[in-house]
């Protein structure tokens, strides 16, 4: 009998060995040994490709992501979803399309509940999962007036908690980016009729009508790092891989900075002072978490994601919208390149090789179809279809192509991206760009190239009926 029961506790042993051996690693479908990394997917808010050192702005100060970038690959040609927040958003989560499900701008539709999420997904392989930020897909509360939606209807409730997310630090929406509860002046930009002083009306929640009222002065970048830092200190502390998603207010308006930071850009106008100094202050909490990766050895199996969910605020740089397209046309609600092309930067020290640049047209509903492969679960979709591709093989073989092409819709404008071509429609207007040969989207090719044109068209319908179906609920029967 005794050996009977040595036997059954060496298998169970054995079992749980191959599923997830003491180093962090799984076994996936494949019998291939696979690394169990911890996941940190990081978003600022309206900021600009030309935003940031890395991509070659000469003025702004990011010290902390211009390392990152030589520590991992830098992606030249990354896509936001979606030209505005919400429906970026949705897509990080889902690893699809916001259309499918009824993201359509900011502040319209949530996050529906039969949608699988990336938090949810890890859940299921054991990970923690945090949310601290912005989070733009559903309100947060029904039972007072908060932010844009809050309180007002309950159909909209879908808060971070009730989405695969264990702990939570988020808003509804949009806050300053210096003492986020209180309406700063004018300048700063978008206060609506609030009147400067007062509450800001958005709050942050750590979960069901737990409202946080203590460390919200200052810089709002600080104030989510404060609970991003003891989180991962608990997680790594007591072994669990986690996944954290940081989406940081910076650099939405209202835009403004502390004395600090503002004092970096001394000599330039106020208005670039403060949205500048917003960067920087952001800049110096990434700076801030992975000093503590390293401090806490965990930095070498992280994987770290960093973007922007679409492109810079206003249509020039004036005022406090001083964002950067790093001279691609348009800007923010527009899916011409400046709206919707980001900067963004793959780190990994353990799978992705130091100081890369790609062109690869990558795009933020790659997230979940990368971490399913990284699984091994590559062809077990969680909802069907999914938008994205895996990033695995962009870093691991330098690949150049992608297989599938990138669908865009917002209002009556749709685009289509494949490797090389880029077809724009607006209302009755169609363009075609060569993104190789002209990426600053100067010269429409559309008379040109008939064929291209109607290859992409059919192409670009197909991909909106797809979604159409998507809506009518298909996609979870």
């Amino acid at each position: 009998m005794e050996r009977f029961f040595l036997a059954i506790a060496s298998l169970f042993f054995l079992g749980f060995y191959s599923a997830c051996n003491s180093e962090g690693k799984s076994i996936g479908d494949s019998g291939k040994e696979l690394n169990r990394p911890n996941i940190i997917l990081i978003m600022a808010d309206d900021l600009g490709w030309g935003d940031v050192g890395f991509n070659g702005n000469k003025l702004v100060k990011t010290p902390a992501l211009d390392e990152m970038a030589k520590k991992g690959m830098v992606f030249n040609r990354f896509y936001a979803a979606a030209p505005v927040c919400s429906p970026t958003r949705g897509s990080c989560l889902t690893g699809r399309h916001p259309f499918r499900y009824g993201v359509f701008h900011a502040n319209v539709g949530k996050m529906e509940p039969e949608e699988v999420t990336l938090a949810e997904y890890l859940k299921e392989k054991g990970y923690s999962t945090g949310h601290f930020g912005k989070w733009h897909l559903g309100t947060l509360t029904n039972d007072i007036i908060d932010a844009n939606r809050g309180g007002r209807d309950s159909g909209h409730y879908s808060p971070p908690w009730e989405n695969g997310f264990d702990v939570c630090f988020s808003t509804e929406s949009k806050v300053p980016t210096w003492n986020p509860m209180i309406t700063p002046g004018k300048d700063a930009g978008d206060i609506g009729n609030r009147k400067p002083g007062n509450h800001f009306g958005t709050y942050y929640w750590s979960g069901p009508g737990a409202k946080v009222t203590d460390n919200l002065e200052g810089d709002d970048s600080r104030i989510i790092m404060d609970r991003v830092i003891p989180y991962i200190e608990e997680q790594t502390n007591g072994n669990s891989p986690f996944l954290v998603v940081i989406w940081f207010h910076t650099p939405h308006l209202p835009v403004l900075s502390g004395e600090k930071y503002c004092n970096l850009y001394a000599g330039h106008s106020v208005d670039v002072q403060h949205y500048y100094g917003s960067i920087s202050a952001m800049d110096e909490q990434i700076g801030r978490l992975n000093e503590k990766l390293e401090e806490l050895n965990a930095t070498e199996n992280t994987l770290i994601f960093f973007t922007s969910d679409n492109g810079p605020e206003g249509n020039t740089q004036e005022g406090r919208t001083q964002g950067s397209t790093g001279g691609f046309k348009g800007r923010k609600r527009s899916l011409y390149e400046g709206g919707i092309r980001v900067p963004a930067i793959a780190v990994w020290p353990a799978e992705i090789e130091a100081r890369q640049r790609t062109d690869f047209p990558a795009v933020t509903s790659d997230y979940f179809p990368t971490l399913l492969e990284i699984f091994g679960e590559e062809n077990q979709l969680p909802v069907s279809p999914l938008d994205g591709v895996s990033l695995v093989n962009v870093w691991d073989e330098n690949i150049k192509e992608r297989t599938t092409p990138i669908g865009f819709q917002f209002g009556k404008q749709k685009a289509l991206i494949d490797n090389q071509y880029k077809i724009h429609t607006s209302k009755d207007k169609v363009e075609l760009y060569d993104l190789l040969k002209d990426p600053f989207e100067t010269r429409d090719i559309s008379n040109q190239n008939p064929a291209k044109v109607n290859e992409m068209k059919i192409r670009l319908s197909d991909f909106v009926r797809s979604c159409e179906k998507s809506r009518e609920g298909v996609d979870y029967d």
